[in-house]
């Protein structure tokens, strides 16, 4: 159903180069780059993908409230890599790597947030 998700950015290279080296965990890339900035990650086109770009209308990108991109895992470990590299690429922390309520869904998610304060979130079911 979900085509590509979108985060405003403002400062274009430092969110490429944190969502370069922190979605390679996953096995995903950029895979479009428009000349305006408009950038789009993801494993394969005709996929869903998450895209950063400055705001089209030029006001400055802000963070909205309750929203959050959440990255499928492939596993509980790539949940945890995920975490991690975001960590050392500087993110903050929102939540370590976990189950989350209630414990028989099997959701295991970790948080956290981008150069520009998007909150993301790393998943995995079962």
């Amino acid at each position: 159903m979900i085509g590509y998700t979108t985060v405003g950015t403002n400062d274009l290279e430092k969110s490429r180069s944190f969502y370069d080296a922190l979605l390679e965990t996953i096995g995903a890339k950029r895979l479009m780059q428009l000349e305006e900035g408009f950038t789009g990650y993801g494993k394969e086109m005709g996929a869903p993908m998450l895209c950063v770009t400055p705001p089209f209308n030029g006001e400055p990108a802000s963070v909205g409230n309750g929203m959050m991109v959440a990255l499928e895992a492939e596993s509980r470990d790539e949940v945890d890599a995920l975490h991690a590299k975001a960590l050392e690429l500087g993110a903050p922390d929102e939540g370590a790597p976990g189950i989350r309520e209630p414990e028989e869904m099997g959701f295991y998610a970790a948080y956290f947030r981008d150069p520009d304060g998007n909150k993301l979130c790393a998943f995995k079911v079962g």
